[in-house]
């Protein structure tokens, strides 16, 4: 797993990468953010096969598209981009740089668009409120990436500055493969992505309440899997009652994508 790591950052990192800090901001850069995701991205696609349908994976980009137009919030570096894995996990994940993957077997238990839409915000919101960024940060991983990258920066003759920085990420990647496939982030942070996506849904006129639907499937799967998002994520018992607290409403735009999502097939 060391060595796949440190190949792929070496791979995507190496060349035009440039990291700003400052006294009073040790926060990653959007810059940043985008080449530590590309790097997580290839892990993810180390461990499963994407599903090799255009049709399909246009589809929920435009999905997601619609999502991000009608959202305030700032757009990643390159912007955001969704995949398919083809796999019979229910699961999902996201990576700092804007990168969404969602597997098969999740994609095709939504009976509807605004249950894929539902998917999607969820993972939009996890990347928008910086979870994966915020793993580094609580860890205070960035002060220990700085000292090694001065490092390795002072120690390599010949090296550019670009290069030391991007391996001295490498401990940042692992601890995001970690969280996105192993342990799952914090209760809190799935509770909150949960919230943001709701609103995400609304403002774009898909209907809040796909989210609950979406939480239903899955509490009816788990008895059949304790693998993927049921080993990393709460409840979805848990999660229901957390959004059935909230009051939301959105204006019922269903007419206008519901042939567009019976012509789609997973």
């Amino acid at each position: 797993m060391r060595k796949l790591v440190i190949l792929f950052v070496l791979m995507f990192c190496i060349g035009g990468f440039t990291f700003s800090q400052t006294d009073a901001d040790n926060d990653f850069s959007p810059l940043d953010a985008y080449y530590l995701g590309r790097a997580v991205a290839a892990n993810i696609l180390a461990s499963y096969s994407l599903y090799d349908k255009p049709e399909l994976t246009e589809y929920l980009n435009r999905i997601c598209q619609a999502l991000v137009i009608n959202s305030p919030r700032q757009t990643p570096y390159k912007g955001y981009f969704v995949m398919l894995l083809d796999s019979n996990e229910y699961n999902a994940f996201a990576t700092p740089g804007g990168h969404i993957f969602i597997t098969r077997k999740l994609a095709e238990s939504a009976s509807s668009e605004d249950m894929l839409a539902a998917i999607i915000a969820h993972e939009l919101a996890h990347i928008m409120l910086r979870h994966g960024i915020s793993i580094i940060n609580e860890s205070k991983f960035e002060n220990e990436m700085t000292a090694l990258a001065d490092m390795m920066a002072n120690r390599a003759a010949g090296q550019s500055a670009e290069a030391a920085r991007a391996a001295s990420f490498r401990d940042s990647i692992s601890r995001n493969i970690d969280v996105l496939i192993k342990s799952g982030y914090s209760q809190t942070q799935e509770f909150e992505a949960d919230n943001e996506a709701v609103v995400l849904l609304a403002n774009a006129g898909y209907d809040p309440n796909a989210l609950l639907e979406v939480f239903r499937i899955l509490q009816k799967a788990r008895n059949s899997q304790n693998s993927g998002l049921f080993s990393t994520h709460p409840s979805p018992e848990h999660r229901i009652a957390n959004l059935e607290r909230l009051k939301f409403r959105a204006n019922n735009t269903l007419q206008y994508r519901l042939q567009r999502f019976k012509n789609m097939k997973f």
